[in-house]
């Protein structure tokens, strides 16, 4: 049996031997949109638990949208277009618009890397920052979680009239799934508040594990700073391994984000028939295999 393993840019291909091969894993199929920037703009429009994007922009003066790093391949090409034309015409000059990239503690994203995220027109026209997280001065200081983790979040978010993150839903090894609030905590939380947040105190406990948000306090923790912190709208989206658009949420931080996990569970669920000794996997090719971190992913 002849496998192709998403691998870098160029795939990798895995001869297996028929009778060892138990099964293979794979997501189920599920139908691209049609008209994927359609979408986004339907859901900017009627959006989940929040009056329409372009009723919160009204009257206000500043917006910082937020975006993943390189090592998520969310589409921003699509998702990005609709939401800042929203913006402007509710009343916020371009010149007011931010975008942030929520690093946590990952790299700077620069040149050419934020080209290829979000598209030439964009990386030209608006403005474009990365977030520190090893630099506090650059946070504001919210106090400590119930658990006692202390708040740093970058305060050029904090300080924005309207917040909004953009992001991609899938299973995560450990807050259970990735969107919705990750964008904040860690993606814009600074040192001191990360690596309490990834500590074993949380990362030790049995539910903090890929797909369960139940009782999982790594879910439960970021959920709530990120809810202190504010957020005003989320717009997230579903993609296969092709990397199509099959579904895009939107709306308040966690009714949008629960809808999309929702979604992702019926395609991303299988079993296998009984244990096996070999797993052969990757971390499902670039931009998500970009650093050795992200090697982890694969298991």
């Amino acid at each position: 049996m002849r496998v192709r393993l998403d691998y870098g840019r160029t795939g990798l291909e895995v001869e297996l031997p028929d009778r060892n091969v138990v099964k293979c894993l794979e997501c189920q199929a599920g139908q691209p949109l049609a008209d994927p920037a359609g979408a986004v703009r339907r859901c900017l429009a009627r959006p989940n638990g929040t009056p329409p994007l372009a009723e919160l922009a009204r009257g206000r003066s500043t917006a910082c949208v937020v975006i993943s790093d390189v090592t998520r391949p969310v589409p921003n090409e699509v998702l990005l277009p609709p939401i800042l034309d929203t913006l402007q015409k509710s009343g916020i000059p371009r010149e007011r618009i931010l975008i942030l990239v929520a690093t946590g503690l990952h790299r700077p994203n620069l040149g050419d890397e934020l080209v290829e995220m979000v598209g030439r027109p964009i990386a030209e026209q608006y403005r474009i920052e990365n977030h520190h997280g090893r630099s506090r001065r650059e946070h504001a200081h919210l106090g400590e979680s119930p658990r006692g983790v202390p708040i740093w979040i970058d305060r050029r978010y904090v300080e924005a009239d309207l917040k909004i993150t953009t992001g991609l839903i899938e299973p995560h090894l450990m807050a259970g799934f990735s969107g919705g609030r990750k964008l904040i905590c860690p993606g814009l939380a600074a040192l001191e508040t990360i690596k309490v947040w990834h500590g074993p105190e949380f990362l030790e406990h049995p539910n903090a594990r890929s797909g369960v948000l139940q009782e999982n306090p790594v879910h439960e923790e970021n959920t709530w700073i990120a809810r202190h912190a504010g957020c005003d709208f989320i717009v997230n989206t579903v993609i296969d391994a092709e990397r199509r658009i099959l579904s895009v949420v939107a709306g308040d931080m966690e009714e949008a984000f629960l809808e999309g996990v929702r979604f992702v569970e019926k395609i991303v669920t299988d079993t296998v028939p009984e244990p096996v000794d070999v797993v052969v996997t990757s971390s499902a090719g670039y931009p998500l295999d970009t650093t050795y971190y992200q090697s982890v992913k694969g298991m």
